[in-house]
């Protein structure tokens, strides 16, 4: 790895780690940059893995340190979460590099629709017919624990876009988005705590790509955390969109980097 590319890996880093802690899609930013630096597909997927490891923690901690969280709601979910990554890891870790392209970038398409896809039972202008009415109407517990095994699956495997995924299942579930973006890092967090040493086992982390951009996704997981409880819904909302056209825009031109 050359010093430009050390460069460009540390403040890629920290653009990822700023989006990710907001809203998610960072990895779609960070895994590109890895592959140009000469990673395979797999390798880019789980050298990427122990910065994300890195980000959510230091998001995790942003939000703790300024009370964003709902603890009681979210133990639950986290055991059905880690079952699901430990399958999508050990599965991802087994497939060649042109397979895992592909199947990355086939990903991407639902994942556009379903983070643009409105959340009618959340939409109100502040209320104007009450609390009651204004609150999600949450899933029923085995719903909820079927849906975050899937998001284990698909973290566990691919990681790139799952913030998006959760968000959407968060909103979903009645969490409001601030909340949603304090539960997401912790869940990103235990899933990727099960995926990184599958990866690691299978000789697909590289060390110093991975503390270059380490270093970055953990400042700006830091900083994106405050960024989003400061901003509230206001803040996080239009980074959403920003993350959309990123992701359509790599849905483009993605695989050239490979």
């Amino acid at each position: 790895m050359s010093a430009v590319d050390a460069v460009i890996i540390g403040v890629g880093g920290f653009l990822a780690g700023i989006i990710n802690a907001m809203a998610g899609g960072g990895s779609l930013l960070t895994v590109p940059l890895l592959a140009i630096s000469g990673l395979g597909g797999t390798v880019a997927n789980g050298t990427n893995r122990v910065a994300v490891l890195i980000q959510n923690a230091t998001s995790a901690w942003g939000y703790a340190r300024r009370g964003v969280g709902d603890r009681a709601r979210t133990l639950p979910v986290l055991a059905p979460a880690a079952v699901g990554a430990l399958i999508g890891s050990v599965v991802a870790s087994q497939i060649d590099d042109r397979l895992f392209e592909r199947i990355f970038g086939v990903l991407m398409i639902p994942l556009l629709v379903l983070s643009v896809w409105p959340n009618r039972s959340s939409a109100s202008d502040g209320g104007a017919e009450g609390d009651d009415e204004a609150e999600p109407q949450r899933w029923p517990w085995w719903v909820t624990y079927l849906a975050f095994f899937g998001v284990g699956i698909y973290g566990g495997a691919v990681q790139a876009g799952i913030g998006l995924i959760l968000l959407l299942v968060l909103s979903r579930a009645g969490f409001d988005l601030v909340t949603a973006n304090g539960v997401k890092t912790l869940v990103i967090l235990v899933i990727t705590l099960i995926a990184v040493p599958v990866f690691i086992l299978n000789g697909q982390v590289r060390w110093l790509p991975a503390a270059v951009l380490s270093l970055g996704t953990g400042i700006g997981g830091y900083v994106g955390a405050n960024l989003a409880i400061d901003g509230g819904e206001r803040l996080i909302k239009p980074v959403l969109v920003v993350v959309v056209v990123v992701l359509a825009s790599r849905m483009i031109g993605l695989w050239e980097l490979f």
